[in-house]
């Protein structure tokens, strides 16, 4: 009797994908910060060889950052599109409907297109590329550079599921990636993309608090990181909520409870809300502008 053939590996097993991985040609339309960010923490995973990773610029001021990861880079933005088909696309918002008028003509079928700019919709990435363009949204912040960075994703229209999941693949070594509907990107903007100032501005003044009561500087500052940081692995690791956790630190009469009051007395918690409301607010005007 014959013997039934072996089932064909499935699509979305982990062989295709990280041969696809090691195949894969990633550019960067744009080489600040937060491309640079991204870059780096897909290299230190070395999922992505540094060789196959393009970025393109005006100027050699930012593309000095990837030439010292040892990746490619050029004047050419066109040139991006003929060597990569994932293309992450990190100008300024002002400058991307000009950069996507540049290089329409470049993009096609096999191009996944993803958009990491503030406030330019999937409709208007849509409108300005070839009708059938595979358009994805992302929203990193800083922390990615050293892989513990936040990440939303939206998909558009023609997006297929295995450029999202690869795109998570790629993206999971800069830290959390989550996807949602495409409102949810302006909100995240306000709470990681702009939060990490916030979360800066808190480390400050505790440790500033600290040199004030008389404890040097420097030991100061690697107190208040290391306190933010488990504080923030403590939420990831247990999932309990914020204010569970809170009380746990608190007993009556103590230290803690003394020193919420004075934060309460000073509207930490309202002023820090509509600190992410003013940032959502101003990415949501970006992107009618």
């Amino acid at each position: 009797m014959e013997q039934p053939k072996k089932a064909k590996r499935l699509s979305n097993s982990p062989l295709p994908e990280m041969e696809r991985l090691r195949e894969l040609r990633v550019g960067f339309i744009g080489a600040g910060r937060m491309a640079s960010a991204v870059a780096q923490g897909i290299l230190l995973a070395g999922k992505v060889q540094a060789v196959n990773i393009f970025a393109s610029a005006p100027s050699n001021r930012n593309l000095d950052k990837f030439q010292n990861f040892d990746c490619k880079t050029t004047h050419c933005n066109l040139e991006v599109l003929e060597n990569c088909t994932f293309v992450f696309l990190a100008t300024k918002p002002h400058v991307l409907p000009i950069v996507l008028r540049e290089i329409a003509s470049a993009v096609t079928k096999k191009h996944v297109v993803i958009s990491m700019a503030a406030g330019v919709t999937l409709q208007v990435l849509e409108e300005l590329l070839p009708v059938g363009t595979k358009v994805l949204r992302i929203m990193p912040n800083l922390p990615c550079v050293v892989q513990s960075g936040a990440i939303v994703l939206a998909r558009g229209a023609c997006a297929e599921e295995e450029d999202v999941a690869l795109l998570k693949t790629l993206l999971s070594p800069c830290g959390l990636c989550e996807e949602g509907p495409e409102s949810y990107i302006d909100i995240h903007t306000g709470l990681s993309g702009s939060g990490v100032a916030y979360v800066y501005m808190f480390a400050e003044a505790l440790a500033e608090g600290a040199v004030k009561m008389g404890m040097p500087g420097a030991m100061a500052n690697k107190i208040a990181a290391q306190t933010l940081l488990g504080a923030a692995r403590m939420i990831l690791e247990t999932g309990e909520h914020p204010a569970v956790l809170k009380s746990a630190v608190c007993t009556p009469g103590g230290t803690t409870i003394h020193a919420l009051h004075e934060l309460e007395k000073g509207c930490l918690r309202a002023t820090v809300m509509n600190a992410v409301e003013a940032a959502t607010s101003h990415a949501r005007v970006l992107g009618k502008s």
